[in-house]
């Protein structure tokens, strides 16, 4: 059974890679049906989309990409107005540098969704003090780590073996023996391949 996740996918007609590594195999929602999702199957015509249908599927993106809703992608939208610089720019910056993406780039968690629950169930250090915010906002020199009781738990035995082969992003340095990510810059937004300003515009109206 194809989950919501990934028929929103589909819906979006835009690989989010929502669930992990499920994402890049052939079990994969939008590689069984590249097509978006309705009884009558694929369609050989597709609808020209306005420019405020784009503003709402390209929002929608970055909800389902994240875990935000309105309020909190809004939230994040005023935050980043307030920048004297790149409203766009800033806006990107605040949403890779939540806590639960930090830990989804540095290879720490197969998806967002479950960097999310490490937060949420207290897994997850920052300078070792432990934050249940997903929502925390990382900076410069912060070190990511989990709980030692935590590196108990099964999942963390495949998770250190799993992060040998993995290339995290530039901002980010891993200790892979330790499971520990520091930043270590800000986040390059030209490697985000969504349309911010479309986002920004429909935020500003």
């Amino acid at each position: 059974m194809i989950g919501p996740k990934e028929k929103k996918e589909r819906a979006l007609g835009e690989r989010l890679h929502l669930k992990g590594e499920r994402c890049n195999s052939p079990k994969c929602a939008a590689v069984r049906k590249p097509y978006k999702p309705g009884v009558h199957g694929p369609k050989k015509r597709m609808k020209t989309i306005s420019e405020f249908g784009r503003q709402i599927m390209e929002k929608q993106k970055f909800k389902l990409t994240y875990g935000l809703d309105e309020k909190g992608l809004r939230r994040l939208f005023n935050l980043a107005e307030k920048n004297v610089g790149s409203t766009s720019t800033r806006l990107l910056e605040l949403l890779e540098l939540r806590l639960d993406n930090a830990i989804y780039r540095a290879g720490l968690s197969p998806s967002r969704l479950t960097a999310h629950q490490f937060v949420v169930h207290g897994h997850i250090l920052v300078n070792k003090k432990r934050v249940k915010s997903p929502a925390f906002q990382v900076k410069n020199n912060d070190i990511i780590s989990f709980r030692e009781e935590s590196k108990r738990l099964k999942f963390f035995a495949s998770a250190k073996e799993a992060i040998q082969k993995f290339e995290a992003p530039s901002w980010l340095l891993i200790d892979k023996e330790k499971l520990e990510a520091r930043v270590v810059g800000l986040p390059p937004v030209d490697s985000i391949p969504f349309e911010i300003n479309i986002l920004v515009e429909s935020f500003s109206k």
